[in-house]
């Protein structure tokens, strides 16, 4: 899983392009994670809800593109960092889920305007910033530092 991250922060990084088959590998990794810490009924409600707060995240998203931005949702958000955050309604408790979500988004953010003068793109490799988000919150956890990540 960590190594599907890496290589969606890179090749985002690198090319905005990412291979497609990273985001299932990801979301099985989570979802096999999360299903054995917290059993079959808490892991799917907490899909479900995870996967609702996505889908009202990506309808906000295109609503904000089509009205107010006056383009196609393409244009705006790349189908890269939409694969992502369906796959990492995968990943964590629902609490959980949207404080490391938002803090990744805030991540992102700062990590963007710290190296968008480097950068000969004007897009923002959201997938790859928030991949590297995500690799460091698990390795964070795995090393003790978030102990109740798939129970709160």
């Amino acid at each position: 899983m960590l190594v599907s991250f890496l290589v969606v922060f890179i090749q985002d990084m690198k090319t905005r392009e990412v291979y497609w088959f990273l985001f299932p590998v990801m979301a099985i990794c989570c979802a096999i994670l999360h299903y054995g810490e917290v059993g079959k009924v808490v892991f799917s409600t907490n899909v479900i809800i995870n996967s609702m707060f996505m889908g009202i995240l990506l309808l906000v998203v295109y609503i904000y593109s089509k009205f107010k931005l006056k383009t196609a949702l393409k244009n705006t958000f790349g189908m890269g960092d939409i694969l992502l955050f369906l796959g990492l309604a995968f990943s964590f408790s629902s609490i959980s889920f949207v404080v490391l979500f938002v803090f990744a988004l805030v991540f992102s953010l700062v990590l963007h305007l710290f190296l968008k003068k480097k950068s000969s793109y004007d897009t923002v490799p959201l997938a790859g910033y928030m991949s590297l988000f995500f690799m460091i919150a698990y390795a964070t956890h795995w090393l003790g530092g978030i102990p109740h990540i798939y129970s709160i």
